[in-house]
């Protein structure tokens, strides 16, 4: 009996690569602060202090990863192997933590009522408008989308299923907080949170199932380890009972049902068909700055995770998962182009829109090639800021309800304000995929690399889609520039950190359509990065 007990000093210290984890753990510690700021100072200090320390926080990670990148060594892992560090994984952090911070100037200005105190001044403003002008926005969204953006950069990091669950829960929890903060819609945007709360429940509790039905299948929530016993068909053996119990054959059954349900976790984060219908409601009830923040971040750390989970955990059996995706990624081209046809909410029309790009983006993971992961890592960073810079562009557009939500309201904005409509009609063009835009780049890449791993019907599937989702959005460009403004249509109310991040969104949309190679020659440098353990 007492062999069978260990001694104290017979457990091994955990053994932590502080050096490897140092972004994540800057971004957390940020959040902690965060949070005693929260505590300790007066409501009119905590916006000063909060900004620049978010801001400080997410440069040092930034920093700290560029400087992994480029010194360290890609292939290692961290923290007893529950985090890989590695090509792939450093390109998605640096994308996610510099998505964060254009995402976080808008939420500068808002924090701050920027918008809300210019808006008072517009004619007929009610008088709760002109009373939400007078105070500061929560504060706590600070901590919450640092404790987001830190769940997004472990997400794609996790090496195990175990670790990649509890990065869901980090990165999820605040976003369900957040979906509920915008004052000037209380009802749509409590409405939003729930739903997000309660259908993000539901995928984590499948993506648990999954976990445990892979864990019955390979004895190990590791991923490489996965990756051995599907090759191999035998169950790996704990070390602690290696003498005692032999191998046996892993159940297929188990592995088929575990990938099935750890795919719906990780598609609804995605944003995929049949898996969609939250985010048309949460980006609309959402405050526009967290929206734009989930549209771009949370879209990387999501593909990221599929990546990593496709790629090394069930890359021996692709050619099972890939008609899975097949069916997928075409349901959601379609699906995203066609309904966004109908849409009057422009938010809810960028919705659909990030849905049809969703199934882009799978057609690039259905490559299963070097070509393809580097292909959906370019695509990801080009997307994602355009995307910030359309949210910023519709944070600007404002009458005395606040923000002009519905697309009639968009109409003469051209005459009435022709360099932010020129700007965003560039930042549609991008979506839709036209040449010298980042949009057509990113497309041009994952469908090339499509074509490249067999999937040509996809690819043609793909130009279908994008040709009908390019209709919507020149209606709207038609809309804004040759339709009359209404007599008290919306005004222009630009915000400084708004308008940095506007020519931010815009100069990286330019820059990638116009000279894309060093980003695409960086994303496939990580991509051949690519560690298996």
């Amino acid at each position: 009996m007492t062999g069978s007990v260990l001694a104290a000093g017979d457990i091994p210290a955990p053994h932590i690569e502080y050096g490897l984890v140092a972004p994540l753990l800057i971004v957390l510690g940020t959040a902690v602060l965060g949070v005693l700021v929260e505590a300790v100072f007066g409501r009119e200090w905590r916006p000063k202090v909060q900004v620049p320390l978010a801001f400080a926080g997410l440069g040092g990670a930034f920093v700290w990863t560029v400087i992994l990148a480029v010194n360290g060594d890609p292939h290692q892992v961290a923290a007893e192997g529950a985090l890989g560090i590695d090509g792939p994984t450093l390109f998605i952090q640096g994308t996610i933590l510099v998505l964060a911070m254009l995402s976080m100037l808008l939420i500068a200005d808002r924090s701050q009522d920027t918008f809300a105190a210019q808006a008072a001044a517009l004619p007929g403003t009610d008088a709760e408008a002109r009373a939400s002008a007078g105070g500061a926005m929560h504060t706590e969204i600070y901590p919450l989308s640092m404790f987001a953006i830190g769940g997004m950069l472990m997400f794609p990091a996790s090496n195990d299923l175990l670790t990649m669950f509890v990065a869901l829960e980090v990165m999820s929890l605040p976003l369900y907080l957040l979906c509920g903060l915008a004052r000037r819609r209380r009802l749509l945007s409590q409405e939003a949170a729930v739903k997000y709360f309660l259908l993000g429940s539901f995928s984590s509790a499948f993506f648990l199932f999954g976990i445990a039905l892979l864990y019955g299948y390979s004895g190990s929530m590791t991923l490489g380890d996965i990756a051995q016993v599907v090759q191999t068909g035998q169950t790996i053996v704990p070390a602690e009972v290696a003498g005692r119990v032999q191998p046996q054959e892993a159940t297929d059954v188990l592995l088929y049902a575990g990938v099935a349900l750890l795919a719906v976790g990780l598609l609804f984060k995605l944003g995929a068909v049949p898996f969609h219908s939250w985010k048309p409601d949460v980006y609309q009830g959402a405050p526009t700055p967290v929206t734009a923040l989930m549209a771009s971040g949370t879209l990387v750390a999501a593909v990221g995770a599929l990546l990593r989970v496709f790629y090394v955990a069930l890359e021996n059996m692709r050619w099972d998962w890939r008609p899975m995706m097949w069916a997928v990624a075409i349901i959601t081209m379609v699906v995203g182009a066609v309904v966004a046809i109908t849409q009057t909410d422009i938010k809810r029309l960028l919705a659909y829109s990030s849905i049809a790009h969703a199934g882009f983006l799978l057609t690039g993971v259905i490559a299963t090639s070097e070509n393809g992961l580097s292909s959906v890592l370019f695509y990801l960073a080009a997307y994602g800021a355009t995307t910030i810079g359309a949210f910023a562009v519709v944070t600007m557009v404002r009458d005395s309800s606040g923000e002009a939500g519905h697309l009639s309201r968009w109409a003469g904005l051209g005459k009435r304000s022709p360099a932010v409509a020129g700007i965003f009609a560039f930042f549609l063009l991008a979506f839709a995929g036209i040449p010298l835009t980042s949009g057509f780049t990113g497309k041009f890449a994952v469908f090339r690399a499509a074509v490249e791993g067999g999937a040509a019907p996809l690819v043609v599937v793909g130009v279908l889609s994008s040709a009908v989702a390019a209709f919507f959005y020149v209606r709207v460009i038609v809309l804004m520039f040759f339709s009359d403004p209404e007599p008290e249509g919306p005004s222009v109310v630009v915000a400084p950190a708004t308008a940095a991040a506007v020519a931010l969104g815009l100069a990286a949309t330019v820059v990638l359509g116009v000279l894309p190679q060093p980003l695409l020659d960086l994303a496939g440098q990580a991509a051949g990065q690519l560690f298996v353990r």
